[in-house]
């Protein structure tokens, strides 16, 4: 079976035209984000209980002398510093992935928080922090009562069968 393909005498010119883009596309020349250090986020996972805010960030092999963190207005801010290892300078990297640097998180927590209360603990590279809720936070069940007396229908089978 043969095929008829229609000639588009542009066809060769849309050929060069992509393998132009694609060889500006990925020039030096517009790939500046390259250049730029990557920033990252600090992942963070944060649940609620009747009683508290539970939150919860993974920081492998830092310090915990090298975290601040500040709870003001509600907001719960983490910041600290993954130190450099400066004391390999003859080595030759093949991969380096390793982050380093300072970084921050900040989040707004929904409710009243009793700052005297907050407490943190970091182990195995996890931290976590304990923000008991105020007072005030706490959901209360309220009952409703009634101030209607209950109104009672007394009847007689007779009364309901001389009706008929």
């Amino acid at each position: 079976m043969t095929y008829l393909t229609r000639y588009d005498p542009f066809r060769e010119r849309y050929a060069w035209r992509n393998a132009m883009d694609r060889m500006f596309n990925n020039s030096i020349v517009t790939r500046i984000e390259d250049w730029q250090p990557i920033r990252w986020e600090l992942a963070l996972d944060v649940s609620e209980t009747d009683d508290e805010f539970l939150v919860k960030a993974s920081l492998p092999g830092i310090n915990p002398e090298d975290l601040d963190i500040i709870f003001d207005n509600n907001v719960l801010s983490i910041k600290g510093e993954f130190k450099e290892e400066k004391d390999i300078e003859e080595k030759r990297y093949h991969l380096r992935e390793r982050r380093y640097g300072t970084f921050s998180r900040s989040i707004s927590i929904p409710s009243s928080v009793k700052t005297n209360k907050i407490e943190a603990s970091y182990d195995a590279g996890v931290l976590t922090l304990h923000l008991p809720k105020a007072e005030e936070a706490k959901s209360k069940r309220i009952p409703v009562h009634s101030t209607a007396v209950p109104k009672m229908i007394n009847s007689t089978v007779q009364d309901i069968a001389g009706k008929n």
